[in-house]
């Protein structure tokens, strides 16, 4: 296809010097020859011919085919100078080589009439109305030499009035069969009051091409290619070849420094585009991956080597890469077809939603403190975080799986492969990345360091007194407790006069005790503020390590989880936030209501085409100057054809009343195959009536008649009846075609064989394209035999086409209403006739999704929205939990869908997927916080910031995992990838981490449901554990029987205190107790050591206390020591 514009746009190009400039791109594309397989192919051997005829005499036909013209719709058919684009030639002795620019076919048939008959021939002519051809029309420029002496401006030398000749459309070499409608070849076109054209922005003109498969059909048995091992791959290769170099060679032909431009494109060009468009980009997949390995190890490293995680961030991208690797590679095995988005944005965006939840285990691991064995840390940690991982990928999955239920073949096979990457990961996150986070607890346990764990350990900062000192040099290792020690983790409760030296706080301060690495028995005090349940008590004992640790910069003590308990659930949650949060969300819901209002449906082939191009500037300027489009009804089986002619003619009228279907200039739709067939058949009737009036024909001879004469006479005497095939007294007493044009339903398949057989150039025009086709029927007029006379009938159709044309499609709404249109004549004629057809074309390719667009995105939302409240409801055992999930999710879709209005956003199904999809992902924003805040104790502002400690850092590493994810999609040289994917997928994003780390959290502190474990008494915490732990002797083994804690208001029996020098009377030493202090300040530092010793501090130690113990040994009874036999 060739598009000729203005440049700048605007200016007419109803000139004849445009004309002379489009002749000049299209004359050097009709010229392009390619060479392949070691042959030469030029137009004449690949271009569509319609209806070339059959000749007996092989010379004769073989010259016919060379100059037979190809189908080319072009402006240029108007003048002479079309005839140039028809580069077949043939020869005769005693004349210069025959081609369409001196060819006048009338002078041509009285010439070879002298070597063969050509009588048939010669009426197949005239009933196409070829008449002279291209010699008799203007030519453009008068003056050329060869513009022959029949063309009427070539005695005057004016110029033609191009408007006028282009008024109403042109024709081909055939007048009857070959018209080119205005709307085909004019662009952009201007008319007078009167209806006159004046001007014209645009010209096209449209090489038609045979398939491949008809390529392969037409040179399977010729000569010149026995050698090729001809295949149809092979013909498919070389048009695709010729197509590219026509590309080429058209846009070269135009100088850069006209006033007008010629874009061309081919199906080729947009095979290649396509092509491009569904190729794996290795460098930005790498690139991206790379970026997220980099981005998860720098944020999960630690100042403190025992709890960097560095390594375990590199591994979970690499299991997540595998993982999505091995998704596919089970669709492939499943048979879900790859398309362009499958390569283009499915391995990023599994890629960001993959890591959200090797991040949220990750974040969890270390919350698995001490208190737990070291061979259930990772059960413990599954036991935390199974249930949001299992939420966040069903949803996922239903959410795909629903998206499914668009009706679009590639989309679906999208949302199909998504669910199954989104399930491979759900496995691995839960079968292989826990074994990672237990081999990194080895290294952790070991003191190796990460992600080196193999060259080196941690360097030791302060070490214990006989450990190295503070110089990081390595000491012997300290020795385990013994395996056979059941010392546990407890939590305390200590009155404040317990604790010498420390501030009042007015009631129970919350301690735990505990067995460190050397059998001692440890108690660290934690700070004041209540904690909401016994498990984050006990996770709080990472605070006070028996072991040294390395000691951090300052700098790096910060953290997400640090930010979110000091500064941002305090500032959210106040009650002045809320309504700031309340009102800005209400805003934001507003905005998205409207923009929702501005969406339109719709998705242009440009917004696909990179930006820039050639093949971009072409489909801008059709799009902007020709919106017709070739469409088809189709007739199927199911119904009598012969029988059914008036409803298949009341269906083509009926096509014809539609404001969108193009008509002729005399108002008529063009004529389907039935019209042809019924007029080929009058002409028939009409000319043996004649002739058996002259008596030329007679009942028993025909030779005396005509070719037409002699073909009614063969079909007047079928029968139909296999037992009887012929009937000479049929002459006279019956019609090829009764009074209202129908064929005799008995002998209707029969004069389909004969029509199909002796029509070619009415064959090719209708378009009809019969399946199964009729069989081949050579008509010998001088052959009277019996065989001769029987006439094999067609078998019963099951496919034709009526073909048509729709213009003035410019925006969706005009093609829904022609596709709608088209649709309901379809199905009035099955309702009220039985005919069974249904149209085809691009239109009703590529638009019809359009119809039930809307519908199915309610339909699938509604439910995506429905499971995931089930699956919520089901795995929390809390409806009211599911249900404010669900509401979050309904907004967050809601905002998606008109922040993409005012984006500009154009609704189609990949949109439509991607909204779809977000009730899935947005579970990964929203599960996290909500099951935080239905699990910890304590008033809903409590538990809104209990949750936001905990799962503020990895929702938020999830949700700039995702966006660093999508952020390769950004450099895409595709917009459509950049608008359709990037733009909806970052917003789709950013509205996750909004309504899940702001609006969330604010709607749980008003409308919350009640805790998982409320206390009895309603207070912010559980109660504390009663029982103390037991006595430990020097060894590590229990002895006698601990004492039972009488709480705060009654001491417990103390024993005589021991001052100093006193020993044991027993002779045996006893367990010293270390009293730590945990990280709040205003608790100093104490060290209880063996008795009458006096206090040691480990040298080294970065910071000791202000103020020395000022109680002696024996007011820490209670805390623990031990009465056995011989005394405290």
């Amino acid at each position: 296809m060739l598009i000729q514009t203005a440049r700048p746009a605007g200016a007419n190009l109803l000139t004849p010097d445009a004309l002379r400039l489009h002749l000049r791109a299209t004359l050097a594309a009709s010229k392009v020859r390619v060479s392949l397989y070691g042959k030469s192919w030029d137009l004449n051997k690949l271009c569509y011919k319609s209806g070339v005829p059959v000749i007996e005499n092989g010379m004769i036909e073989r010259m016919i085919e060379k100059l037979f013209p190809c189908m080319i719709l072009t402006p240029l058919d108007c003048f002479w100078e079309g005839a140039k684009l028809q580069g077949g030639s043939a020869y005769l002795p005693g004349r210069p080589n025959i081609r369409w620019s001196n060819l006048d076919p009338r002078q041509l048939m009285e010439e070879l009439g002298q070597f063969t008959p050509l009588e048939g021939f010669r009426e197949l002519l005239d009933k196409a109305e070829v008449g002279q051809a291209y010699m008799g029309r203007p030519c453009l420029q008068p003056t050329d030499p060869q513009c022959p002496p029949s063309a009427p401006n070539r005695r005057t030398q004016q110029s033609p009035n191009v408007a006028a000749e282009l008024a109403g459309g042109c024709h081909g070499f055939s007048r009857k069969f070959m018209r080119w409608h205005e709307e085909l070849i004019l662009g952009g076109a201007a008319r007078d009051p009167q209806g006159r054209l004046q001007s014209a922005e645009a010209l096209q003109s449209m090489f038609l091409l045979m398939s491949p498969r008809q390529l392969y059909e037409h040179f399977k048995d010729d000569y010149e290619i026995h050698d090729l091992n001809w295949s149809e791959e092979k013909a498919g290769a070389i048009l695709e070849a010729w197509q590219r170099a026509f590309v080429e060679v058209a846009q070269a032909a135009v100088p850069g420094n006209s006033s007008q431009v010629v874009h061309a494109f081919s199906s080729a060009t947009l095979s290649d585009i396509m092509k491009s468009f569904s190729d794996v980009s290795a460098v930005r997949v790498a690139g991206g991956y790379l970026l997220m390995l980099a981005y998860a190890c720098v944020t999960m490293l630690r100042w403190d080597c025992a709890k960097s995680q560095g390594a375990v961030g590199l591994a979970g991208v690499l299991l997540v890469a595998l993982s999505v690797a091995s998704g596919l590679g089970l669709c492939s095995l499943l048979g879900i077809a790859f398309n362009a988005a499958t390569t283009q944005v499915l391995p990023f965006l599994a890629l960001g939603i993959g890591v959200d939840d090797m991040f949220l285990l990750a974040h969890a691991f270390p919350e698995a403190g001490p208190h737990v064995p070291f061979k259930e840390r990772t059960g413990e940690c599954l036991r935390r975080t199974g249930t949001s991982v299992a939420l966040t990928s069903v949803s996922n999955m239903i959410a795909f799986l629903m998206a499914a239920l668009v009706p679009i073949p590639a989309l679906r096979a999208f949302s199909l492969q998504a669910a199954v990457v989104v399930a491979s990961n759900f496995a691995m996150v839960l079968l292989v990345f826990p074994a990672v986070l237990s081999l990194d607890l080895h290294r952790r346990r070991h003191r190796r360091l990460d992600v080196l764990c193999c060259f080196a350990r941690c360097p030791r900062v302060g070490g214990r007194p006989g450990q190295g000192g503070g110089h990081g040099t390595r000491g012997p290792r300290s020795p385990r407790p013994p395996s056979h020690s059941p010392c546990a983790s407890r939590v305390l409760q200590l009155p404040p006069q317990e604790l010498g030296g420390a501030p009042a706080t007015g009631g129970p301060v919350q301690a735990l005790a505990r067995c460190d690495t050397t059998g001692q028995h440890v108690v660290t005090v934690l700070p004041p503020t209540p904690a909401s349940s016994t498990r984050d008590l006990l996770a709080q004992l990472d605070e006070a390590t028996g072991a040294p640790a390395c000691l951090p910069l300052p700098a790096c003590r910060w953290d997400l989880a640090h930010f979110a308990r000091r500064k941002y659930a305090p500032l959210l949650l106040r009650a002045q936030s809320k309504g700031v949060v309340a009102l800005l969300f209400v805003g934001l819901l507003g905005l998205s209501l409207y923009g929702a209002t501005q969406v339109r449906d719709g998705l242009a082939l440009t917004d696909v085409v990179p930006r820039g191009t050639a093949a971009h500037a072409f489909l801008a300027a059709q799009a902007r100057y020709f919106s017709s489009y070739h469409a088809f009804v189709v007739t199927t089986g199911g119904f009598h054809y012969p029988d059914a002619q008036a409803a298949l003619l009341g269906l083509h009228r009926a096509l014809g009343s539609l404001r969108h279907v193009v008509r002729g200039p005399d108002r008529q739709l063009p004529r389907m195959w039935l019209h042809y067939f019924q007029d080929w058949l009058r002409g028939l009737q009409v000319a043996f009536d004649r002739e058996w009036a002259s008596g030329r024909i007679t009942r028993d001879s025909y030779r005396n008649g005509s070719e037409d004469g002699a073909l009614a006479y063969k079909l007047l005497i079928q029968t139909g009846n296999p037992q009887q095939p012929l009937d000479y007294d049929q002459l006279t007493t019956r019609r090829l075609v009764d009074v209202d044009g129908l064929v005799p339903p008995d002998t209707f398949y029969i004069s389909l064989t004969v029509w199909a057989s002796n029509d070619p150039l009415g064959l090719a025009a209708s378009q009809a394209n019969f399946y199964p086709p009729p069989p081949e029927w050579v008509h010998d007029k001088y052959d009277a035999t019996g065989e001769n006379l029987r006439i094999p009938a067609a078998q019963p159709l099951e496919f034709a086409q009526v073909p048509f044309y729709l213009s003035g499609l410019r925006h969706t709404a005009d093609f829904v209403e022609a596709i709608e249109g088209v649709r309901a004549v379809c199905e009035e004629a099955a309702r009220r006739h039985g005919v069974r057809s249904y149209p085809s074309g691009d239109p009703f390719l590529f638009w019809e999704q359009y119809l039930g667009l809307r519908r199915w995105l309610l339909l699938a939302l509604s439910i995506a929205l429905a499971c995931t409240f089930l699956v919520c409801a089901l795995l929390l055992l809390n409806p009211w939990t599911a249900g404010v999930i669900v509401l979050v999710l309904a907004m967050m879709t809601v905002e998606l869908f008109g922040l993409m209005g005012l984006m500009g956003i154009k609704l189609s199904a990949v949109p439509v997927v991607i909204l779809i999809a977000s009730v899935g992902i947005g579970v990964e924003f929203t599960v996290h916080v909500a099951l935080g805040f239905l699990t910890a104790v304590g008033s809903r502002d409590r538990r809104s910031a209990l949750a936001l400690e905990h799962v503020f850092a990895p929702v938020l590493d999830g949700g700039i995992s995702t966006l660093l994810g999508v952020l390769m999609l950004a450099g895409s040289e595709f917009d459509f990838i950049m608008r359709y994917f990037f733009s909806v997928l970052s917003v789709l994003t950013v509205l996750g981490l909004l309504n899940g780390l702001v609006l969330l959290p604010v709607l749980l502190s008003v409308i919350g449901p009640p805790a998982e474990v409320p206390p009895v008494d309603n207070s912010s915490r559980l109660p504390s554990p009663e029982p103390l732990p037991p006595p430990i002797a020097h060894h590590g083994f229990y002895v006698g029987r601990p004492p039972a804690w009488h709480g705060p208001d009654t001491a417990p029996e103390t024993p005589p205190a021991m001052g100093p020098g006193d020993e044991d009377p027993s002779g045996s030493a006893q367990a010293c107790i270390l009293l730590q202090a945990g990280k709040d300040p205003r608790f100093p530092c104490i060290t209880v050591v063996k008795a009458f010793e006096r206090v040691r501090w480990p040298r080294g130690r970065a910071r000791r206390p202000a103020h020395p113990p000022r109680v002696p040994c024996h007011c820490h009874v209670p805390l623990g020591c031990p009465t056995g036999p011989g005394g405290p």
